[in-house]
């Protein structure tokens, strides 16, 4: 049998090559079958803003089950965490996260203004709890931008205060926001500056669109840490990173 893979891509248990997928309502059978079929393709999944509050926990409970089955981080989205601030109620938040069974937690300030301070504080409370934390830099105001110095010193202090990795904002959208403009292409200047002065590997880049995947791809290879991905696109995005598609097989197959 042929091993149509390509070779150099990693596999699960993986720190670099991470694919998050955002589920912003998936009923149990919808999540099941998607996992069934590419699970060994998804590292993360993200219930999407503050839906798991609108959730009953016994499907909360079962999602955790199936993912933990299939070996997928499941975590909720940080606009709950932001919440939560909101409500005077981080330390009732993480408790009820753990009584539900999540391991992982995302910290972030989208919405909420909050100081560096707080913020690392936040993420080491998380971690006394043993959750690991995923933060995530970048206003979701339509054109906010972090600049490239800021965004280096937020995921600085983030890594060295825990966080496990941190996302740059792209929203479910990808449009207008972060490194993308009204159109959803990408400011490669943007990318290339931060690939440089960061480590990529603790980096998700929140790339919905498919042009995005292959832009970042192009930049920083097939094993870029992609996320919002929408759950009819994981195999999609695998396929882009084995060059199993039109957009990237040029990048990783040899064409003599």
């Amino acid at each position: 049998m042929v091993d149509w893979t390509y070779t150099n891509r990693t596999t699960k248990p993986r720190t670099n090559g991470v694919t998050m997928i955002m589920d912003k309502g998936l009923g149990l059978h919808a999540f099941e079958d998607m996992l069934s079929l590419a699970a060994p393709y998804i590292d993360f999944i993200k219930l999407g803003f503050g839906t798991l509050a609108l959730t009953p926990e016994h499907i909360a409970k079962e999602k955790l089950k199936l993912a933990q089955r299939y070996g997928v981080n499941l975590y909720p989205g940080g606009t709950f965490f932001e919440v939560a601030h909101i409500e005077k109620q981080i330390e009732n938040y993480l408790d009820w996260l753990q009584e539900l069974g999540f391991k992982w937690v995302e910290i972030s300030n989208g919405v909420v203004e909050y100081q560096a301070e707080e913020r690392s504080y936040y993420i080491k409370k998380a971690k006394k709890k043993n959750f690991q934390v995923i933060t995530e830099i970048g206003k979701k105001d339509a054109g906010s931008t972090t600049s490239v110095s800021s965004f280096i010193n937020q995921f600085q202090s983030d890594v060295e205060s825990g966080a496990s990795y941190v996302i740059l904002e792209g929203r479910e959208t990808g449009e207008n926001i972060g490194i993308f403009n009204e159109q959803g292409d990408v400011d490669v200047n943007y990318v290339q500056n931060l690939h440089q002065s960061i480590d990529s590997n603790k980096c998700i880049w929140e790339t919905p669109k498919k042009s995005q995947q292959v832009t970042l791809m192009k930049i920083i290879g097939s094993q870029v840490n992609l996320g919002n991905i929408a759950p009819a696109d994981a195999m999609a995005v695998e396929a882009l990173r084995h060059g199993l598609r039109a957009d990237t097989i040029k990048l990783w197959r040899d064409l003599k």
